[in-house]
Parts: C-alpha cells; structure tokens; sequence
C-alpha cells in the first residue's frame, strides 16, 4: 500500500449480504419494519479520506471523487445526495466540525444492487472522519448519527455479523459462521423504494419466523459440518423476492442456476436484484452453470467468504 500524506486515511467499506429479509408491515413514520441478519463479506469499496477541522474554519468543505469501472459507477452520484457525503454533513453538524473533508471512493460494489455499497461507505465515513477531525465520539453516539443516514448504515457500521430490526437501525451481534457465497449481480439496479413499494402493491404478506433458521445457524457455527450446512441453506428467504423476480424475471433465474450449480442455499440480497449462494467449502461452481450465469446477467459470479470480525 502506498505511503499516505497526514492527516489521511485508507478504509476498505464492506459489502453485505442477507440471510434472510423479512418484511413487517409499513410503521406510522413510513418505513417498513424489519427483521433480517446481515452478513459483511469479503466484497469492498476503498475510500481514501483527507480531512482537517479547526475552529478557526468559518465553514465547512466537502468534495468526492469516485473511480472504478464504469459499468460499475455510473449510477454513483458526485453530489450531496452520496452517502459519503451526507454521512459527513451528519457527523459535522452533531460534533459541531467546521473544516474540510475530501474523499476518493474507488468503487467496486455494484450501486442499487442490495448489497450495501453505499451504507459500507457512509459507514467507513463515520469511523474515518471521527479520528481525523477529532470528534471523540463513542460507537453509540456514532451509531445514532448512522441511523440518521440511512437504514443500513448502523448494520455496517458495527463490523460483523448483525441482526437488524426497527427500520433497520436497530442491531445487536450474530453468528453465522464462516460461510463461502457466489454472488450473481446485474448491470441493472433496483431502488430500495421500489422494492418495498412493489411488496405493497403485490399485497404481500411477511415471511416465515426465523427461528428454524437461526437454530441452524447456531449448529452450523457449533461443528461446521457438511450436514449443518445443507440444513442451513434451504431456509434462506428474502420476503421482497418475490416482487422484484415479477418484474426481473432473471433475478429468479440466476438464483435457480445457483441452485443447480451446487449452491446449498440461494437468496437475493437486501432489496435486489444481486442473488448470493451458499457453496460447501472448497467447492466450486459447475462451470457450465457460470457459464449461463455469466450470459443471463452480463457480469461474471463473484466468490466471497464473510468477514470475519477484525
């Protein structure tokens, strides 16, 4: 890694996937209420922050570049509605910061793909600019601001692996193991709004309790077995496939191909259309099944492991 000037930093913003989603009804504030275990994984953008704060500044500066393939950052914007910057709009006006922020965001997590990229980098934005301004606030404080941001960013912010609920802001440690996945993204996105609107509109009901799922995480964690796993895999669920494979009839697709191509488990992340399998150790995917992958999305499955908590 190359040498980096003072007053600087270098963070890696973990993307997630989702064990399973499910959907609780619209709250009186608008949101949705959730439940749902999100896993980091080993898929990450890398932002480079150079920042200073003085309370002789009379204003506060933000500024953000974004690199990285161009299929992957068009739809990333360069203004204020970027989660990076809003994160650091946030952090500032609760620690009172007057000063200046420049950021570079070498994107590499697909945007509106469901797998987190923008709360990972809001996330990282927060830890970052909390040492290099000074501001001296402690995770909770830190995870308020996060859940001022948006609803996923507190869930990245912690770490590790989290089970989310409220609108998403409220987390608390989980154990899912060390879970090899293949990711399918698309050269599509889908917003968070319309997922949940199309839930909505489909008269969708919620999914299942998730305690057989969570038992099986538990033993799976216990002695990581071979039989653990497969236990695990076919209780995966996401309550906003069903709406976003309707209207994407590929995102159903690739997670069947998934299936065939020996996943144990297949689930779509978050609000779509991205789709992660879950591979015993070791394995490999059937190559002619990556081969279809590859043509039905435009893009190549990626391998990832979860993050394991540094």
């Amino acid at each position: 890694m190359r040498d980096l000037p003072a007053d600087t930093l270098s963070l890696r913003a973990w993307a997630k996937v989702n064990l399973f989603l499910r959907v609780l009804g619209t709250r009186s504030d608008g949101y949705h209420g959730l439940d749902t275990v999100i896993v980091p994984v080993t898929l990450h953008d890398r932002l480079e922050i150079l920042a200073f704060s003085d309370p002789r500044f009379r204003t506060l500066s933000l500024s953000i570049d974004v690199t990285g393939e161009p299929e992957i950052v068009r739809g990333v914007p360069r203004d204020a509605s970027n989660l990076v910057l809003r994160a650091a709009a946030a952090l500032a006006e609760a620690a009172e910061v007057r000063g200046f922020a420049e950021f570079l965001l070498d994107k590499r997590v697909p945007a509106a793909a469901g797998l987190g990229g923008g709360s990972a980098d809001a996330a990282a934005t927060l830890r970052g600019l909390n040492g290099l301004w000074g501001c001296g606030l402690d995770d909770v404080a830190l995870q308020g601001i996060a859940a001022e941001v948006g609803s996923d960013v507190p869930a990245l912010f912690a770490g590790g692996t989290v089970r989310a609920s409220g609108r998403g802001e409220v987390v608390r440690p989980a154990n899912a193991g060390a879970l090899e996945w293949v990711l399918v993204t698309f050269a599509f996105g889908v917003s968070t709004a319309s997922a949940f609107r199309w839930w909505d509109e489909d008269g969708s009901v919620s999914g299942p309790d998730p305690a057989p799922l969570l038992d099986a995480c538990r033993r799976f964690v216990l002695d990581g077995s071979g039989p653990a796993l497969r236990a695990l895999g076919p209780l995966l669920y996401n309550d906003l496939e069903e709406p976003v494979m309707r209207r994407h009839p590929g995102v159903r697709e690739a997670r069947d191909r998934l299936l065939a191509g020996g996943a144990v488990g297949a689930v779509m992340c978050g609000s779509g259309p991205s789709v992660a399998g879950i591979f015993p150790p070791g394995s490999d995917l059937d190559a002619a099944v990556e081969e279809d992958i590859h043509r039905l999305s435009g893009r190549p499955p990626l391998r990832v492991r979860s993050r394991p908590v540094e």
